[in-house]
């Protein structure tokens, strides 16, 4: 009798399945897309990706991947580095290519005939490794990349490779708040390096994002990391300095929707920033209050921060440095309210992502759901019984 009546249910999931209307999904499509919509499709689109194993550069490769582009992934490092970007495209539409920078040779195969190259190189601290002295203790460090390398002369050489490969379209990952007289050098070496794409690629396209957070970030994982490990959270200029941080899958979504049309943003600035700003106290205290932890927060002047931060820096994790330290000490805002970007006249007016028709999403809804595995019981804590 049981038996029956697991055929009969079965029976009548077979039925139920089958009489309910097949709806088709529907995608936002390109113009010249074929196929069935998604990864699966062609895009027609072809894309060079560098910095696409960093921490936006995945978010970035996700939104081409799941739209059908054809996707050029620059790669200097490991196989393993880029190992998590190969599900994000369908067959055939991913080409890995090592490349170093100090090879401009190997820097034109990435790029070959790309109708879009994306530079999201970048990096909050510089390189080193170790070399042998002659004098006592007979060991040094050399840097591998400085911000200089990296924020100017390489930002500078895939402009150069655009023009004289006649690339249709670059984008380029500049940074909000830029200041030539900014105490970070990696805000000034940025501030330089947006400057000479502009001169050597004019119709541009920059793209200025305040600080970035979200899964695997080091933004808000400095506050939970320090709580857990350190017992306390220090915080510089008395934790007053104000940031506004946007998530990082709204600015992935925004440089995917300016690969959709391109021509529209030649020689256009965008800027990416969240709905509010927080001083680092606040953000302190809303990642003790998300990970349940009584830690006390330490406003430290700047000096005695820069000497915490130098230590940190020179650690395996590193979770802090001193150039962040210094970036940290002011203010990290966006070039103006958002009633200003609002009322802006001109065709040259800089742009938002409401301009783009994405809503900010705010660190409130989000961070939740990657830090509270800071809690001491992670998400166990409050379950009784089986699980």
């Amino acid at each position: 009798m049981f038996g029956a009546l697991q055929r009969s249910v079965r029976i009548q999931g077979r039925r139920t399945l089958t009489t309910q209307p097949i709806i088709p999904k529907i995608t936002e499509r390109r113009l010249n897309e074929e196929g069935a919509g998604g990864r699966a499709s062609n895009a027609g689109l072809k894309v060079a990706v560098f910095g696409a194993t960093g921490f936006l550069g995945k978010h970035v490769c996700y939104q081409l991947g799941k739209n059908g582009a054809y996707a050029y992934i620059g790669n200097r490092g490991d196989e393993a580095e880029h190992r998590d970007i190969k599900p994000m495209f369908d067959l055939g539409h991913l080409r890995f290519c090592f490349y170093s920078p100090r090879d401009v040779d190997s820097m034109r195969n990435v790029i070959a005939d790309a109708d879009i190259v994306i530079n999201l190189i970048s990096k909050h601290y510089e390189t080193h490794q170790p070399i042998q002295t002659d004098k006592f203790p007979f060991v040094g460090m050399q840097k591998n990349y400085s911000f200089e390398d990296v924020n100017v002369g390489i930002a500078s050489q895939i402009a150069e490779l655009c023009v004289e490969m006649q690339v249709d379209h670059l984008i380029h990952l500049s940074a909000a708040g830029l200041d030539p007289d900014h105490p970070s050098e990696w805000v000034r070496t940025k501030y330089a390096g947006e400057q000479a794409v502009r001169e050597i690629y004019p119709w541009a396209t920059i793209v200025r994002p305040t600080q970035l957070f979200g899964t695997e970030d080091k933004f808000l994982h400095y506050f939970a990391n320090m709580a857990k490990f350190f017992r306390m959270i220090p915080v510089p200029k008395g934790g007053q300095s104000l940031t506004q941080p946007v998530w990082v899958v709204d600015v992935a979504k925004a440089i995917h929707r300016i690969t959709d049309d391109p021509e529209k943003f030649a020689g256009r600035t965008l800027d990416f920033f969240g709905p509010s700003d927080y001083s680092h106290e606040e953000l302190a205290k809303f990642v003790l209050d998300i990970a349940e932890l009584d830690r006390p927060i330490v406003k430290l002047p700047d000096p005695a921060f820069d000497m915490m931060a130098k230590f940190l820096g020179n650690q395996e994790l590193v979770l802090m440095n001193d150039d962040v330290a210094k970036i940290w000490s002011q203010d990290f805002l966006p070039g103006m309210t958002a009633e200003q970007y609002k009322t802006q006249e001109g065709d040259d007016k800089i742009l938002t992502l409401e301009d783009l028709g994405i809503t900010a999403t705010g660190i409130e809804k989000e961070a939740f759901s990657y830090l509270h595995r800071f809690r001491e019981a992670g998400h166990f804590g409050r379950v009784t019984g089986y699980h």
